[in-house]
């Protein structure tokens, strides 16, 4: 079972061009523990947002690959993590770059994320509850 330490190790296996914002969130958060993965999975969704500019798909595939792992074995939490925390600020286009759109990542995700890619987007559209039937 992949459980919450796990997750942005695995994400920078899949993306490595985050490994020092990470390292800076670290540093940041040191004296503060536990760590607020929420904030640095929505730096992670920037980054994103990033790769989608720059139209770095290999990187991204690998990513997406990465979140259906955490979906299908990450504990409780690293599942409402990665929907909530990820996949829900990847919709979010506060987040987004002027070239980027959330509409853009839907390519990219794989059955498991896309299932609650659109649960999120239902919630948000027609206030449906996310849950995990």
């Amino acid at each position: 079972m992949i459980d919450i330490p796990d997750i942005v190790p695995l994400l920078i296996e899949a993306s490595p061009g985050f490994a020092e914002k990470w390292a800076e969130f670290q540093a940041e958060w040191a004296d503060e523990p536990p760590l607020p993965y929420y904030l640095v999975l929505a730096d992670f969704a920037r980054h994103m947002c990033g790769l989608l500019s720059a139209g770095d798909e290999q990187t991204l595939k690998r990513i997406f690959a990465v979140i259906e792992r955490l979906l299908i074995k990450g504990s409780a939490y690293v599942k409402e993590a990665a929907t909530i925390g990820l996949l829900e600020d990847l919709q979010n286009t506060n987040l987004h770059l002027p070239d980027t759109t959330p509409e853009q990542f839907e390519r990219f995700l794989l059955p498991e994320s896309a299932r609650w890619w659109k649960k999120v987007r239902a919630f948000w559209e027609e206030g449906k509850i996310i849950t995990n039937d």
